[in-house]
């Protein structure tokens, strides 16, 4: 008759190593879930940028000031880069683009536009 030891002698360790692997699983999800809420928070803080920089160029183009300008100064002031400005008519179209690093230490550009003019 065998010792019950002895028969599970060869799998002494097999726990650790089982959560080993679940705790190395769920830091890859962790991270792989961190990046992406970095990346919608840069995408939101990139439309806010163009948001808060369509509308002060607006305000200054119809004031007769340099809107694009005055956009770009709001842009910058909001951690994002004016990709191109121009103005239709009374309006003012602005797109912006910011960037956020990614899991490999690259970086990840994102993009926004935004519209404004006078209201009607």
């Amino acid at each position: 008759m065998t010792r019950p030891e002895a028969r599970h002698r060869g799998e002494r360790g097999a726990a650790a190593v089982l959560a080993t692997t679940a705790v190395a699983v769920l830091a890859l999800v962790g991270a792989v879930l961190g990046a992406g809420a970095a990346a919608a928070v840069a995408q939101r803080r990139a439309q806010t940028a163009a948001d808060l920089g369509a509308l002060a160029g607006a305000r200054a183009h119809a004031d007769g000031g340099d809107g694009c300008a005055a956009a770009a100064g709001v842009v910058a002031a909001n951690g994002s880069t004016v990709e191109t400005c121009s103005l239709l008519g009374p309006d003012l179209l602005l797109e912006v683009s910011g960037s956020v690093g990614d899991l490999l230490g690259g970086l990840v550009e994102v993009h926004a536009q935004a519209r404004a003019g006078p209201g009607g």
